[in-house]
């Protein structure tokens, strides 16, 4: 047989033709372990947008949660989130920390980058 292994017969095979394509990125056709495309924003996850000021010696901030991004997905939404509101912040603990009271803007920032927010607390 020369050597080379054979191909499993249809019935053997346990992947069908249309299984192949769930592993691909349907961005750039890579694997989908080794994609290195954005993950766009879920419009299914809504995240919530609250204040707190506990430990911050009565100083608020408001708190971004229930992101679905990486470490690196969250410190770039930080940093585009605090550039357009023009305050300080920080991404840790897999949610963003902006300096000051600002649910509206936030809220409206992150519906205008195609996600669902949603003000939590009071």
């Amino acid at each position: 047989m020369g050597g080379f292994p054979q191909s499993p017969k249809e019935s053997e095979s346990t992947m069908g033709k249309d299984d192949w394509r769930k592993l691909l990125c349907p961005k750039c056709k890579q694997l989908k372990k080794t994609c290195t495309c954005k993950p766009e924003p879920s419009k299914s996850t809504v995240v919530k947008v609250g204040r707190e000021t506990k430990g911050r010696g009565g100083k608020g901030v408001t708190i971004i949660s229930d992101l679905l991004l990486d470490e690196k997905g969250l410190a770039e939404l930080a940093t585009k989130l605090k550039t357009r509101l023009g305050t300080g912040g920080s991404a840790k603990g897999g949610r963003i920390e902006i300096q000051g009271d600002q649910r509206d803007r936030i809220v409206a920032e992150l519906e205008a980058l195609g996600y669902r927010a949603k003000r939590a607390g009071g």
